[in-house]
């Protein structure tokens, strides 16, 4: 028994991986590991343990913004808003070269900020936006590669479901999150450009401009941005209302979906039938992300009984290099968890273990809470597990095979690298937002 509780955390690790790989739902996994070693180590008793974990998780006010901005997210899906944003974006960049697929970018980021729900940009994009790079021969790979890295845009531009979950469990502010993935996110939208650009200069056939006559006149270009700009008040009055702390990030989500309603009825875009059908989606959305917190607490909080979240940080304080061999240990955990795990179930596992650790290094917990966002957004394309992979494969089911789509991630897996490291090298980009905020 002494040995079985040395090596349990490793063990865990084990049986988690084995259950992913035989296909067992991540929450149904996560759950299963931690009750099997829960009653092999300390008998039924450990139920208490389990029920007070998970009591613990779903009992916190910060969470409710999870099933709001679900619902607002289906219901924007509903009112057919992406596809007349998509059309007023790309009428306006199509003359430049890349222009579609830096449409895709722009579009996904402003995807994330209506909903923050990332499957809703990627199988969106995908559905809308890969017809039309198609139509115009634009590179496959470039074009899957910038709807799998626009639609997961929604992970870190606010409103962002996965930052709701990180601040209720680490006790940062959600707040000042949003506004940190609000600053970071321009920076990732400036290096997803400059690399389609670069690629669509470089060789014209990669990501061809428009031919002239496919080119939107500047009449047609201001009736399609008329669609944007009930979405972009709603933006607005959702984020502003959070950063000027009218509204909690839980408030702003009730407001949000308000407004989608209003936008709905008063556009003619939704209706009994689409509300209805929206309500039942979204709970169904809730639900499964309910299952993964549950899993997921079930699952931390037995790790920890058996000394995981020791084991963690004593591997991270042998790492060579002070404070910034923890840092490297701390991000490459992270990015390898990310290579298999769901983004809130790899929240739920790795930042109660490794938020401390860093904090303790003397990094600051807003900025690492940024990075750990930045990295997290990595996870949904890194495979063999990266969800935005598979929401983008259903989405274009058999026309496009799951090799091209795992190709395509790499060159946006690279810029993401990057964008880590200068926000490790220049810490004050991912908190300068947040302390001009805060001070007003």
């Amino acid at each position: 028994m002494i040995l079985l509780f040395e090596y349990a955390p490793i063990a865990m690790f084990v049986l988690l991986m084995l259950l992913l790989f035989l296909g067992v739902p991540i929450a149904f996994a996560l759950s299963t590991v931690g009750v099997v070693f829960a009653l092999m180590m300390w008998g039924i008793d450990s139920t208490s343990l389990l029920t007070s974990a998970v009591w613990g998780v779903m009992n916190n006010f910060t969470l409710i913004a999870i099933p709001l901005f679900i619902l607002m997210s289906v219901l924007l899906e509903k009112s057919n808003i992406i596809t007349e944003l998509y059309d007023a974006v790309y009428k306006w960049s199509g003359a430049l070269r890349g222009g579609l697929a830096i449409a895709t970018i722009l579009v996904g980021a402003i995807i994330g900020a209506i909903s923050g729900v990332v499957a809703a940009g990627v199988i969106g994009l995908g559905l809308i936006a890969l017809p039309q790079m198609m139509k115009y021969k634009y590179n496959e790979s470039l074009s899957l590669g910038s709807i799998m890295a626009g639609g997961t845009l929604g992970q870190l531009i606010p409103p962002s479901l996965n930052m709701v979950v990180y601040g209720a469990i680490t006790g940062v502010s959600v707040s000042s999150l949003f506004a940190g993935g609000l600053g970071a996110g321009f920076i990732l939208i400036g290096l997803f450009i400059a690399y389609i650009l670069f690629r669509a200069y470089k060789n014209k056939s990669t990501a061809p401009s428009l031919e002239k006559e496919d080119r939107a006149t500047t009449r047609e270009k201001l009736l399609a941005t008329k669609s944007v700009i009930l979405p972009m008040i709603l933006i607005v009055i959702v984020l502003g209302s959070i950063f000027t702390g009218i509204a909690t990030p839980t408030e702003g989500a009730a407001v949000g979906v308000l407004g989608t309603l209003l936008i709905g009825l008063f556009t003619k875009r939704l209706n009994l039938v689409k509300i209805n059908l929206a309500l039942k989606e979204s709970t169904k959305m809730t639900g499964m992300v309910g299952w993964i917190l549950i899993g997921a607490a079930a699952f931390s909080a037995v790790f920890s009984g058996v000394g995981g979240n020791r084991f963690v940080s004593e591997m991270a304080q042998l790492a060579p290099g002070g404070k910034w061999g923890i840092l490297a240990f701390s991000l490459a955990f992270i990015i390898l968890l990310g290579m298999f795990l769901e983004t809130m179930a790899l929240i739920m596992l790795a930042a109660p273990i490794i938020s401390p650790i860093i904090a303790n290094a003397g990094f600051d917990p807003l900025w690492w809470g940024v990075v750990f966002m930045v990295v997290l957004q990595l996870a949904y394309l890194t495979p063999p597990f990266g969800f935005a992979i598979f929401y983008l494969k259903s989405a274009v089911g058999d026309k496009v095979s799951i090799e091209k789509i795992y190709r395509a991630t790499f060159p946006f897996i690279i810029i993401q690298l990057i964008a880590t490291l200068i926000f490790i090298l220049f810490p004050t980009l991912a908190t300068w937002l947040p302390a001009v905020l805060s001070s007003k």
